[in-house]
């Protein structure tokens, strides 16, 4: 068996209790899992016929010394490809920071959930030693964002968020499709922030990271002996969500059988935990997303039709951000704002030329991607702002050896929206200007995204009055939220 179909994992810890639930955890990824209890044992165990068999290693950061940022230098010097990562308290930000500075791969926060445990493992294993992986600490320690907050001006991006400000005011389920990436969680916890729901628990699932046999436990319970290890009662996500909402992330990935579950939910507001002899009653607000086109789902007989509708009473399309590339210079600047923010780092800048790179790029992660480019700059950036030497692996994606590489499959006027930063545009797919209300209203609907709602702001700089704002908006049928 390779090492591929069996990886090793190293895991670094002196706390055998922390050490026991990590190994549990890494065998039921499929991992072998050899223990080191101090950072002399780690470093000699990579020297041995076992070590050079490593595919991954587990950094515990037990101590206040540094010794787990100096074993981390130590391994990156050795074995500069073997990815590693670090368990860290959620008071020690600042030291994770440190961390990935010396060659840390990720990190997590403990307590470490299982299936964020599993993912990190996951993703080892598909994109071994690529750099780019690391997730900013915003994503780690989330702070959800108000519609108010979210950046982005497009006219497509902004309807679907004026469509989601108004089904926050509801108790309908929503559906959010999108790429991944293109930040349908922050759109669902600014849904639920907007909600009367928004003082009650939001429950995320990430639905394709649960085991297919754990599936309707996980969400919906079980009780104490209801199949071969269950040894205590296990309450679910949905009756944890119980008085506020559930977010169902790749929502297309849930067994048939946990369908059909969902979809009692839905109809009845009933949950039956297995094992358990009556259901339960549940008052839970159902947001759904998924990077696939669910109705595709449907007519391959992979999604009920009937669960479908019941979920898309709402639906909300987030364009990617190659469709909003005009975006992209005040999304960078905001992501900049957000990373500076954290224990470790400092406020950076950004030079038009870095501007103009990031610009350039196709982006298939979305928003994600461009987040963690940024973050991994950031790191290891030592200036006061980010230059376009500070992202060596885009520059070299996009030159070769002819010269810079031209933009796949983009018009002329999308790559003038490209080069300018220009989030309106003035032309019909078939050649024609639009019409002046519609581009009147896309540059309302800019200046609020650009100015985070700031009505007075948005009056100043579009040159009108307070008064004559309001009534464009309802003349233009704009609602203050787009």
């Amino acid at each position: 068996m390779s090492d591929a179909e069996n990886p090793v994992l190293l895991l670094v810890d002196d706390e055998p209790a922390q050490r026991r639930l990590n190994i549990a955890m890494a065998n039921r990824a499929g991992w072998r899992t050899v223990c080191a209890a101090s950072a002399e044992d780690a470093l000699a165990l990579l020297g041995t016929r076992e070590g050079m068999r490593l595919s991954a290693v587990i950094i515990d950061d037990w101590t206040d010394s540094g010794e787990a940022v100096s074993l981390i230098r130590d391994i990156h010097e050795r074995r500069p490809r073997l990815p590693v990562l670090v368990l860290t308290a959620n008071g020690s930000a600042e030291r994770a920071v440190e961390a990935m500075r010396a060659g840390a791969h990720d990190f997590l926060i403990k307590p470490i959930a299982p299936d964020s445990f599993l993912a990190a493992l996951r993703t080892v294993l598909t994109h071994p030693g690529e750099e780019g992986e690391l997730r900013p600490l915003t994503e780690k320690i989330r702070t959800p964002l108000g519609f108010d907050e979210i950046v982005g001006s497009s006219p497509t991006f902004r309807a679907a968020l004026a469509i989601a400000a108004k089904a926050a005011r509801a108790r309908v389920p929503i559906l959010i499709e999108g790429e991944s990436g293109v930040g349908k969680e922050v759109i669902a916890n600014a849904i639920h922030a907007a909600s009367p729901r928004a003082r009650a628990p939001l429950v995320t699932v990430n639905c394709g990271a649960i085991p297919a046999n754990l599936v309707e436990s996980d969400l919906f319970g079980h009780e104490r002996g209801a199949f071969t290890g269950a040894f205590d009662r296990h309450i679910g996500k949905f009756m944890s969500a119980n008085g506020g909402t559930i977010f169902l992330d790749e929502v297309s990935e849930l067994p048939l059988e946990a369908q059909v579950k969902l979809l009692r939910v839905l109809q009845d507001g009933e949950i039956q935990p297995v094992g358990a002899r009556l259901p339960s009653q549940v008052d839970v607000r159902v947001i759904a997303a998924t990077n696939k086109r669910l109705i595709a789902e449907v007519e391959a007989g992979r999604f009920r039709e009937d669960l479908y509708y019941r979920l898309n009473v709402v639906q909300l399309t987030i364009p990617p951000l190659r469709d909003r590339v005009g975006d992209i210079p005040a999304l960078a600047r905001h992501l900049l704002d957000r990373i500076g923010a954290q224990p470790g780092m400092h406020s950076l800048g950004i030079t038009s030329e870095a501007i103009n790179l990031l610009s350039r790029h196709d982006w298939p992660g979305n928003v994600r991607q461009l987040h963690n480019t940024l973050f991994r700059a950031a790191v290891l950036c030592d200036g006061d702002a980010l230059t376009a030497a500070d992202f060596p692996q885009l520059s070299g994606q996009l030159t070769s050896e002819d010269g810079p590489r031209p933009a796949r499959n983009v018009s002329p006027l999308l790559r003038s929206a490209q080069e300018n930063g220009i989030g309106v545009t003035l032309y019909e797919a078939n050649g024609h200007l639009r019409s002046l209300s519609d581009i009147e209203a896309d540059v309302i609907r800019l200046a609020i995204g650009h100015y985070r709602g700031r009505m007075t702001e948005v009056a100043r700089r579009l040159g009108i009055g307070r008064s004559t704002l309001y009534r464009k908006l309802a003349e233009l049928g704009i609602d203050t939220a787009a």
